[in-house]
Order: structure tokens, then sequence, then C-alpha cells
């Protein structure tokens, strides 16, 4: 089976080492770059993200910026945002405030609710939205490893799969070429490494 090159974006916002070593399990050629620009020539685009929103958003803006990302998925090819990555792709965050998001996905990421403990680290279990491929094979109840403080919410038709922490929110989002997960499937053991599988599934396919 062929090993259809990644690019996974190196923006100053994270040890990439788990991450590549696991797209790399999952089947992808992984290769590491600095700009969105330079992922030119591969299949897929991967934008990991730790930390804060806005520190993330400002790491981006070296490497192309928020209008780079959503070039590359206006192009068609697959993309994954991980944990703040995923959160990037929506229109902004409560946390800073921040309004400049990417703006793929419509809505606001939230802070989670005060009536549990924040941040949320830990494994917990999603609800799979029928018909996701990035979620294919994995069942309702599958459990995923999260480390975070905000989420998305979980009304959006992209949702593909939901967690209940205090209120429910949006553990991975899916449109057309676009994924988005808020757990780190890198750290989630064999189920994580099935997702990532999928994903390059996807960009053996783009």
């Amino acid at each position: 089976m062929t090993r259809p090159p990644v690019a996974l974006l190196d923006y100053g916002v994270g040890n990439l080492h788990s991450a590549a070593k696991a797209l790399d399990r999952a089947g992808a050629a992984v290769r590491v770059v600095p700009t969105v620009e330079a992922a030119a020539g591969a299949a897929a685009l991967v934008v990991p993200g730790v930390g804060a929103y806005g520190a993330c958003l400002a790491g981006l803006g070296r490497a192309g910026g928020a209008g780079a990302v959503a070039g590359w998925i206006k192009g068609g090819l697959p993309m994954l945002g991980i944990c703040v990555g995923m959160q990037l792709i929506f229109e902004g965050s409560e946390e800073g405030p921040v309004h400049d998001g990417i703006g793929a996905i419509a809505g606001t990421v939230r802070h989670l609710p005060g009536t549990v403990k924040v941040p949320h680290i830990g494994w917990n279990q999603v609800q799979v939205r029928p018909g996701s491929r990035l979620l294919s094979g994995l069942p309702d109840g599958t459990r995923f490893y999260f480390v975070h403080s905000y989420a998305p919410e979980a009304g959006d038709p992209a949702v593909a799969a939901v967690c209940d922490y205090g209120n429910p929110f949006a553990a991975a989002v899916e449109r057309d070429n676009l994924f988005g997960t808020q757990f780190h499937p890198e750290k989630s053991g064999a189920s994580g490494l099935a997702l990532l599988a999928n994903f390059v599934d996807e960009a053996r396919r783009a």
C-alpha cells in the first residue's frame, strides 16, 4: 500500500514528535514543514496545536497565516486540525477573546463549564455521528485522550463526534476535506491510530 506524503505543520507550538511518529505508524510518509506553502506537493496537511488559542494563531501567522490554511482547505486536499489546531478552524475563541480564526466552520470556541474540573485532562468517551469517515470503524463510546479548557459547541452540522464534559462539546469535526479532533489521536493508543489511518486513507484518495 502506498504511503501518501502528509505535511505536518511545525509553527512553534509544541513537540511534534508524537504526532509525526503516530502518522508514520498510520501509514503516512510524514514531512515536517515550517509553512503551509512548504506543504505544496503533499497529499494532506496536519495542523497540530497546544497551549493558548492566541499564541497558536500568532504562530500560524508566521507559517503563512489563517488565509494560507483556508486556501489549502479551499484547494480540496485533506486537512486535519488537532486540539487547538481544530479550534483554529472556527471563527474565534472566548480565550483572549480572539475573533480572527480561520473561519472555515462557523462558531466560537467556548470555555468549558464551571461545573467540572478544568482543564479537562484524561480519557473520555465520544458519541460518533453516523457516516463519519474520520471515525469509520470506531463505535460509540470509543475513548480518546483530552487536554483542554476550551472547546467548540456541539450543534454545528460539521460535528462528527460529541463528548459530554459538563456540557456536550464537539470532539471531532468533518466536512468534505476538512477534519479536526479536540482530543489527541497521537496519544490515544489503538483508537487514535485507527482514526489517523482513516485520515491517511483520505490522503491516499486525494
